[in-house]
């Protein structure tokens, strides 16, 4: 069976839901109240930057995710040091997460769709400064620093990074409508723990043919997860990259061709984006 496993029932509801486009008048609504706040603050959930906070040099046409979607777990893996480099990278010198407005508008229908059933969306990355993006390829041109190898690219050899396309010296994520995300339960029972991610058969940031979105070589739970996330992302407008299975760019992007480079904790003086 292709929804099998402990999330298999929900697997099969949801989908079903889906494609029928009757999601809401199918199935119950879970109650959402105190146990599900308090399994937002034990996963790290944080308040969005207010209004009146707003960091000078942060182009307006970018909100911070949470001011749109408020429950929305965000685990900024490079502002911090679980990432292939195993080190804060440049340009992450806040844990804000940015991304144009119309990107966090459709990922906010994502979260409607997964909150009634006890789970949300986790964000790993969403704007990345081309400050970032450069200082992975000045790292991918250092032999000696393998950085974490180990947990993120066991099997490519560190000077393959850059020929086989897991570094670039351009990222759809500066231009500000690129995300990289998965599901996790929020509300836990005996078949789920709450802050656990869905099984995707790989870890965010797995370098490697196993990270491939419909790679044959994974268990139909596995399989079930990752056609979970896609469908849901691409029924709100956004288009997966094949080679990742977390990571997906809002299909009509309203900076297709402008890459930015703005610190996450903003400057008075931010570097001019380029085309």
């Amino acid at each position: 069976m292709f929804c099998a496993g402990k999330n298999g029932l929900f697997c099969w509801r949801f989908l079903i839901g889906l494609l029928k486009n009757k999601l809401m008048k199918i199935f119950s609504v879970l109650p959402f109240g105190l146990a599900s706040i308090s399994s937002w603050i034990a996963l790290g959930f944080q308040p969005s930057v207010a209004a009146a906070e707003r960091p000078a040099g942060i182009p307006k046409a970018f909100v911070e995710v949470r001011t749109v979607v408020p429950d929305i777990i965000v685990d900024l893996r490079y502002f911090g040091r679980e990432n292939f480099l195993g080190r804060q990278v440049d340009g992450y010198t806040a844990s804000n997460c940015w991304i144009t407005r119309p990107a966090a508008e459709q990922l906010a229908k994502v979260q409607a769709d997964l909150r009634p059933f006890g789970f949300s969306l986790k964000v790993f990355d969403a704007y990345r400064p081309q400050a970032a993006v450069d200082h992975f390829v000045r790292w991918a041109k250092e032999p000696d620093d393998e950085g974490l190898k180990k947990r993120y690219y066991p099997s490519v050899p560190k000077q393959r990074l850059i020929p086989e396309g897991y570094i670039a010296d351009r990222s759809g994520h500066s231009r500000g409508s690129t995300i990289d995300l998965t599901i996790v339960a929020i509300a836990g029972d005996a078949q789920r723990q709450v802050g656990k991610e869905l099984d995707m058969g790989t870890p965010f940031d797995f370098f490697g043919v196993e990270s491939h979105t419909e790679n044959p070589h994974l268990t139909a739970q596995q399989k079930a997860n990752r056609l979970l996330l896609k469908t849901l992302m691409e029924r709100h407008g956004f288009v997966n990259y094949p080679k990742e299975w977390w990571h997906f760019t809002l299909k009509d992007e309203p900076f297709p061709k402008t890459y930015f480079n703005f610190p996450t904790g903003g400057a008075s003086s931010a570097p001019p984006p380029q085309e």
